[in-house]
């Protein structure tokens, strides 16, 4: 295979490796080492049905099935159709993920995300030029670049990420066809506890893990102090030079590192410019230090 880096300090693109068969161990710990670097992986041309993305995204880890899916691939739970697409009854065929916001996927749970592996089927066209950008934010660099009294306050500290606030936010978007979470649902994704500051599990480098989709507050402190902390981090982690932006082409599979980045689907295609994508969210249930070792 060859690895191609951005030039952006954020991801690259991975050529020559069809991932509809079995990666071998080389080609997984190579892999596995390049998503730690690079955050963002892109293998362009690929043509995997739903039961191959499942095999390969498996590979990386166990698959979660989403406590809200509505729109999954027949007979496997794990593959979410992410889509603007209706059918002849002019019901929707998928969930449309544009505008949601920058989060981290899984940050409400106890159990967090290693990654997402999407792979596009069709993609929004407007005058030649794709639409529907999924863009990222450097969390490594991020962290690197805090002042040490902000390091040294926050060492230690958590944050409460909550599954209710991301969900609610969606639903008041226009067009939105989420309906409120039930209480079993509810149930099932309490607020969490995170750490601002983790250790990443394939680099051994320190990110900074708290994102505005779902961090509610900074336990221990006051309402102000906590707000007024947020904010900042919130800010700081938007700034220009973190940001990396991926265009999409039918064929793509990308895959990132929900550990260190941050993400957004650009909601800048209307409900006639048709896009579907296949999903799968990979569990970070491996010792991946020692796989990427």
């Amino acid at each position: 295979m060859r690895i191609v880096p951005n030039n952006t300090g954020l991801g690259a693109r991975i050529f020559d490796l069809d991932l509809s068969r079995p990666l071998e161990a080389g080609e997984f710990r190579t892999l596995l080492r390049a998503l730690g670097e690079y955050g963002v992986l892109c293998f362009p041309g690929q043509d995997l049905d739903a039961p191959q993305l499942s095999a390969y995204a498996r590979r990386f880890g166990d698959l979660e099935v989403n406590v809200a899916n509505m729109f999954h691939a027949p007979g496997l739970p794990e593959i979410m159709i992410l889509s603007n697409k209706r059918d002849a009854a002019g019901k929707p065929v998928g969930l449309n993920d544009a505008g949601q916001g920058w989060h981290t996927d899984m940050s409400y749970s106890t159990e967090i995300a290693l990654a997402n592996v999407l792979h596009a089927k069709e993609v929004p066209l407007r005058d030649g030029r794709p639409l529907g950008d999924t863009q990222f934010r450097n969390m490594h660099a991020a962290y690197e670049d805090l002042p040490a009294e902000v390091k040294q306050r926050l060492e230690g500290r958590v944050a409460i990420h909550d599954f209710q606030k991301f969900w609610d936010m969606m639903r008041i978007r226009p067009g939105s066809i989420r309906a409120p979470l039930t209480p079993e649902q509810r149930a099932k994704k309490p607020p969490v506890r995170q750490p601002i500051f983790r250790t990443h599990p394939i680099t051994g480098r320190r990110v900074l893990y708290c994102n505005p989709g779902y961090a509610m507050e900074i336990e221990g402190l006051a309402k102000t102090e906590s707000d007024a902390l947020l904010d900042y981090l919130f800010r700081h982690q938007s700034q220009a030079k973190y940001l990396h932006s991926h265009a999409w082409t039918p064929g793509d599979v990308l895959m990132w590192d929900n550990i260190g980045t941050t993400h957004n689907a650009k909601a800048d295609y209307g409900p006639d410019e048709p896009r579907f994508i296949l999903r799968a969210q990979v569990m970070a249930s491996l010792d991946y230090a020692a796989l990427a070792a």
